[in-house]
């Protein structure tokens, strides 16, 4: 241990002559902890929602999806579709059409989402774990075609999971204006039955917007046959999303988009990083308010140690080191104040999350989650050790140079 730390510990723990150093002192170290925790704690919320959101992927959210980085269709027979089914890292493909469509039923108009899938879809997906209802799941049989509603759309059409009567959709036709005297020979028609199901992924756009059908049904309506608009992938078991990705990429080229599951969401993770960011610095500011506590209290141990400065100078000690010594002081109370403050905050986010202290809300079953979601990541309890460090050292370097050439 070096002369300037030495004297520097010695200072923070010995008794001084008057107690309320000792009192601002203990209070700085209190600001600089109370910071850090809500550091901690805010951060790790954060943490705790991003993962329950990434929880909250479906089968509407497959492990990967492509599309063209140009244009809206790719045909069925791309030559890049078949490499894509015949990769190694690949299980199952599923070729997708979307589109928007007009639904009528029982004198409710709604606009919704047509997704037409491939057979293999149950296969790709997990669709048994979102499925309510007596029935079974189906997309067509024989000529007839069937539909698997959101349930906030078919509450809003006044449709329990199985309907008797077809549901009857609408979508113009390609290239056609609006006839006006006859609006609906303008559109293409065709009607779907109940499989006695609804999907429910707890996501409004998908809950209220989409019906999932057979990719026939929707390249007929659309008049796209031969065409989809995108192919979902399942990667073969034991393949990180990472290198599937990688090598779906290689395989396809330019000409198309891989996406992973948290690209598809990019719109929620940019708003959520973004708050996350703003807390950040918010709190770091707090932050440094509360580090200016600091300098109150090495003031007053430059008083209180005055005569141990001359001291020092008759010993041979430079200006410089006798600086130091109430750097390191400084610098002690900014490190013990991050330490104590994140095992608090690291302990208030395990009894978050083994009791559930602070709940949603007062009515149980409002939310998906009963109690704040909390997750602590090592990389955060890191980088608020590096912040809280940098700003205690930031907020005392000035303060400590121009004191100890007035007061010592």
């Amino acid at each position: 241990m070096n002369c300037e730390l030495f004297i520097a510990r010695r200072y923070l723990f010995s008794k001084k002559s008057h107690h309320a150093i000792n009192i601002i002192s203990g209070i700085s170290v209190v600001g600089v902890a109370v910071a850090t925790m809500a550091l901690v704690c805010t951060l790790s919320v954060f943490n705790g929602f991003q993962e329950l959101v990434a929880d909250l992927f479906t089968a509407f959210d497959p492990q990967l999806r492509v599309t063209l980085c140009e244009g809206s269709t790719i045909p069925d027979d791309d030559e890049a579709l078949q490499r894509l089914q015949e990769s190694d890292v690949v299980d199952v493909c599923t070729r997708v059409l979307e589109g928007q469509a007009l639904v009528v039923e029982n004198g409710q108009q709604q606009v919704v989402t047509i997704k037409g899938v491939d057979d293999n879809v149950s296969e790709q997906a997990h669709l048994e774990d979102i499925l309510y209802g007596d029935g079974s799941f189906c997309l067509h049989a024989d000529a007839l075609e069937y539909g698997v509603l959101g349930i906030q759309l078919a509450s809003r059409l006044g449709l329990a999971a199985s309907f008797p009567d077809p549901l009857q959709v609408y979508a113009p036709r390609k290239g056609e204006r609006v006839n006006m005297a006859n609006p609906i020979s303008s559109f293409n028609h065709d009607e779907l039955q109940s499989p006695g199901v609804v999907f429910m992924v707890k996501q409004v756009k998908y809950d209220a917007q989409y019906i999932l059908t057979s990719l026939g049904f929707a390249q007929r309506l659309f008049e796209q046959q031969g065409r989809v608009s995108s192919v979902e992938i399942r990667l073969r078991e034991g393949i990180s999303t990472s290198r599937g990705k990688k090598v779906v990429k290689q395989l396809l080229g330019p000409r198309f988009q891989v996406a992973d599951r948290y690209e598809q969401q990019e719109d929620v993770f940019r708003i959520m990083r973004i708050e996350k960011l703003i807390s950040y610095l918010f709190l770091t500011f707090i932050l440094l308010v509360a580090s200016f506590n600091i300098i109150g209290s090495l003031s007053m141990l430059m008083i209180d140690k005055r005569a141990d400065a001359s001291t020092l100078r008759s010993m041979g000690a430079s200006d410089a080191l006798i600086r130091r010594i109430f750097m390191f002081e400084g610098r002690l109370i900014a490190l013990i104040g991050a330490l104590i403050g994140i095992v608090l905050g690291t302990a208030l986010c395990w009894a978050q999350q083994t009791f559930g202290l602070i709940s949603m809300g007062t009515v149980e079953g409002s939310f998906i989650v009963e109690a704040y979601p909390v997750s602590v990541h090592l990389t955060d309890l890191l980088a608020i050790l590096l912040t809280v460090l940098a700003v205690g050292w930031a907020a005392i370097w000035y303060p400590v140079r121009y004191l100890s050439r007035n007061l010592l």
